[in-house]
């Protein structure tokens, strides 16, 4: 199972369709300003027009996109992608008190066994208790990115201290391009839902398009940059988003 077509294929085969009121209020955290478009940008859209608030957390900065950039050193380039989020988040529907930013170090967002895990489980932790999501939206535990990983780990974290956790939804970002077989979920590891976007998917791509410095050649300068190329935001050209959920065995 190599390529994201046939693992698209084996989600889709077992995903069920949940409901926008399953979902309710939504907490996105995003380990890069783009991952909140790509992974949910549809559902964001949807939710936000029935009236249900969505909060976005930007875990890192974003910086490492593009590291060798004379003109675009680390402060300016996190000014741009936050900029680019917002306008991106404000197409979606979610007004910019929604949206918090971190600012970890992009490529090194702690783990649980790094230096300010502890101090980054906090600041989530207490925004939880102030925004109280009925559900939280996450990247995938295994999604093949560091940031990605240790977002998960993060939350986690910080959800194993509340008294009432959110429901936690799963999405999917690396797996199509880079995951390997044991990236993959297990069928007694969690349940696929997917939401359709059709309707929104205008929205959605134009929030996606937001993100100038990851899907064009707005910053020329740095012949190591990444960028969001056709054939990755292909895995996204899709009028669904698919989402994860662990299955909870009771004893």
């Amino acid at each position: 199972m190599n390529s994201g077509a046939e693992k698209a294929r084996v989600l889709e085969g077992i995903a069920r369709q949940i409901s926008l009121s399953e979902i309710g209020s939504a907490l996105v955290v995003a380990p890069h300003p783009d991952d909140e478009s790509l992974g949910c940008g549809g559902t964001i859209a949807l939710l936000r027009q029935c009236g249900y608030a969505v909060q976005v957390l930007f875990v890192s900065d974003g910086t490492m996109s593009h590291p060798n950039s004379p003109s675009y050193p680390a402060e300016r380039l996190r000014t741009v992608r936050e900029a680019e989020a917002l306008e991106a988040l404000d197409t979606l529907g979610v007004p910019t008190e929604n949206v918090f930013f971190m600012r970890q170090k992009d490529t090194q967002v702690p783990t649980s066994d790094c230096a300010g895990f502890a101090d980054a489980v906090e600041v989530i932790y207490n925004f939880l208790l102030t925004v109280q999501p009925a559900t939280v939206f996450v990247p995938w535990r295994r999604d093949p990115h560091r940031d990605h990983r240790a977002s998960w780990q993060l939350l986690m974290a910080a959800v194993a201290k509340l008294h009432k956790p959110p429901r936690i939804l799963e999405y999917l970002i690396w797996l199509w391009e880079l995951g390997t077989e044991q990236d993959m979920p297990g069928r007694d590891e969690v349940r696929a839902w997917y939401v359709p976007i059709e309707s929104v998917m205008a929205l959605r791509n134009q929030a996606v398009a937001a993100h100038r410095s990851q899907v064009s050649r707005l910053i020329d300068d740095d012949p190591t940059a990444f960028y969001l190329s056709p054939e990755l935001l292909m895995h996204f050209d899709k009028p669904r988003e698919l989402f994860l959920e662990q299955i909870t065995h009771h004893v």
